[in-house]
């Protein structure tokens, strides 16, 4: 028997849970299809748990957009729902003179976003906030933080819950089929549940590709292509003598391997990129060995042997290496021509920061 539900989010990641919740508070009728045990176990437990300021993008690109937003919208969530968070800062180092006219793009981008608070350090200064630190010149960006991604996560998930919405968890969704009524869904393992929606919004995040095409009516040429980007990221042993988050320059094809902090103080290395063809999350500890020579233009006092495998997460990216960054992609009937579904491909950084005004974005297409 075919059960009638109003909205469907398929994947209870950060993305789909502010998808959710936002549908949930207009009054949408919203049920999620999430095909693990438990909320959050795809990429989004596998983040650096960084809110970006919005200062890389390229300008008027929805990551560009979303992410200032969202940055907005997750602090003033963070202080109502009592999300633990801190506004640490971090600061954009330039390790020659070359590297200082970079920085100096860098900022015009950031200006272009909206991002008007950056400043500049000469190296007296830097080190003065910094003394560990070693560069030419820096960047402060105060409005770069971190957050406790799954407080976050698990707040999105009661308010989703306490406007209504249910979900159901280990109920991956195996194919569907493109009505002029209705999206039909199968999803379940041994005993599958039937639905027809009005609304369906493909979250799947790394899977968003593979389950477009299974579901019959999505037109084959409007989906992109699954590229995996794997990043390596290292922990250090002990306590880094950092308080602020310090990234170098970006190299061709991201950000370079810069050095987060989580909540409790720790330092995370990362990431080295490595396109892959499957999902693979195992960290080899001889890629450190890299590391050492990269973190050190900018903290020469890095301990040898003081990096130790911590963890690996695969951003779900629409191009390959060599290619210009894609942008966030937020697909409508206006693309694809099928009534009621919604796919996000490629959310990947700076999703989580952006998580709140993808949400918006969505429920307003729909609504």
């Amino acid at each position: 028997m075919t059960e009638k539900v109003d909205c469907v989010v398929i994947g209870a990641g950060v993305v789909g849970l502010a998808v959710a919740r936002a549908l949930a508070v207009r009054g949408r009728e919203t049920l999620v299809l999430e095909a693990e045990g438990a909320i959050g176990t795809g990429t989004s437990s596998r983040n650096s748990e960084v809110i970006h300021a919005g200062i890389y993008y390229t300008p008027g690109s929805a990551k560009a957009r979303l992410c200032v937003a969202g940055r907005q919208l997750l602090y003033a969530y963070c202080e109502a729902r009592g999300i633990d968070y801190r506004r640490c800062g971090k600061l954009i180092v330039a390790a020659d003179q070359e590297q200082v006219r970079t920085l100096q793009r860098i900022e015009a981008t950031a200006r272009a976003n909206g991002v008007v608070d950056l400043r500049w350090l000469t190296a007296a200064e830097a080190t003065v906030m910094e003394p560990a630190l070693s560069c030419v010149a820096a960047l402060l960006s105060p409005s770069t933080g971190i957050i406790d991604s799954h407080g976050f996560m698990l707040a999105l998930q009661g308010d989703f819950e306490g406007a209504g919405g249910t979900i159901a968890f280990q109920t991956p969704v195996r194919r569907g089929l493109c009505e002029r009524d209705a999206i039909h869904l199968e999803a379940g393992n041994e005993d599958p549940i039937e639905l027809a929606a009005s609304v369906v919004v493909n979250s799947a995040g790394l899977h968003a590709p593979d389950l477009a095409r299974r579901i019959d009516g999505v037109p084959r040429p409007s989906i992109p292509p699954s590229v995996y980007a794997k990043g390596n990221y290292y922990v250090l042993q002990g306590r880094a003598p950092f308080r602020h988050l310090i990234y170098p320059v970006p190299e061709p094809g991201g950000l370079g391997v810069h050095l987060t902090l989580d909540l409790a103080g720790r330092a995370k290395f990362g990431p080295d990129v490595e396109w892959v063809n499957k999902l693979d999350f195992t960290v080899d500890p001889g890629r450190s060995e890299g590391f050492y020579r990269v973190i050190r233009r900018y903290w020469p006092g890095l301990p040898q042997g003081a990096l130790h495998p911590g963890y690996a997460g695969i951003r779900p990216k629409l191009s390959g290496p060599g290619t210009p960054g894609e942008d966030f992609l937020i697909q409508g009937p206006e693309v694809h021509g099928v009534r009621g579904l919604i796919n996000l491909y490629g959310i990947e950084s700076p999703g989580l920061t952006a998580a709140l005004a993808i949400a918006e974005r969505v429920a307003d297409s729909v609504t």
